[in-house]
């Protein structure tokens, strides 16, 4: 029998702003909320795992966070 539209389990994600050393922004960064069982903290770990990846890929030595705040 086929399943109905939607019936899917879906990912929730919570957006972060970040801002890097350099002045540089990244707005609405996505970090899976499962992540986040104790909390925002947790999201600077994310997105700096996100970012490695991104520069193992590129070539280009990944920028160092600033600030990480939850974006509205």
């Amino acid at each position: 029998m086929a399943k109905k539209p939607g019936a899917r389990a879906r990912a929730e994600f919570i957006f972060f702003n970040v801002t890097y050393e350099d002045g540089s922004q990244r707005s609405n960064r996505r970090v899976p909320a499962e992540a986040l069982v104790d909390g925002d903290g947790q999201a600077r770990g994310v997105i700096e795992a996100q970012d490695r990846t991104v520069a193992e890929k590129s070539g280009i030595p990944p920028l160092t966070i600033k600030t990480i705040e939850r974006a509205a």
